[in-house]
């Protein structure tokens, strides 16, 4: 019996600790818990509505296309930095402290400075504190799946 169940631990630790990490990006040592959105209805809704982010954490736009990418505020109640990286995971531009939008089809867009395949949301502040700047790179967690890899 005891053999038994130290077979059924050696098989369950493993899924039990996958079931329990969280898709994550790195910055310039930083580490972030993101939400992937991947699809385009998930890209479209975004962090729309929701009222707080949590510290170290943000959503990760994984794009088809590498192309200049515009994102904007709308029904988004939480200020935040919106980062723009290339197909090598290399920051074009950055968008710091941009405000929450209440204004629906009125909120402005905030377009990337170059060509981007990944946008990062994190909260607003995120860019100073930890000192990121263009040309960093994002490192993915491999459990991320990417659409296109450098």
């Amino acid at each position: 019996m005891r053999s038994l169940c130290l077979l059924l631990l050696v098989f369950t630790l493993p899924a039990c600790s996958a079931m329990q990490s969280k898709p994550w990006v790195e910055i310039r040592g930083q580490r972030f818990t993101v939400e992937v959105a991947d699809s385009f209805e998930e890209r479209e809704r975004g962090l729309m509505f929701r009222d707080e982010l949590a510290k170290d954490n943000g959503m990760l736009f994984i794009h088809d296309n590498e192309e200049t990418q515009a994102y904007w505020m709308k029904n988004t109640h939480i200020p935040l930095d919106i980062l723009y990286f290339n197909k090598d995971r290399k920051l074009v531009s950055a968008q710091e402290r941009v405000p929450a939008c209440s204004a629906g089809d009125r909120c402005p867009p905030y377009a990337s400075e170059g060509a981007a395949l990944y946008v990062l949301e994190l909260n607003a502040g995120s860019v100073e504190l930890y000192k990121i700047q263009a040309g960093d790179e994002m490192k993915i967690s491999p459990d991320i799946k990417l659409n296109a890899t450098p």
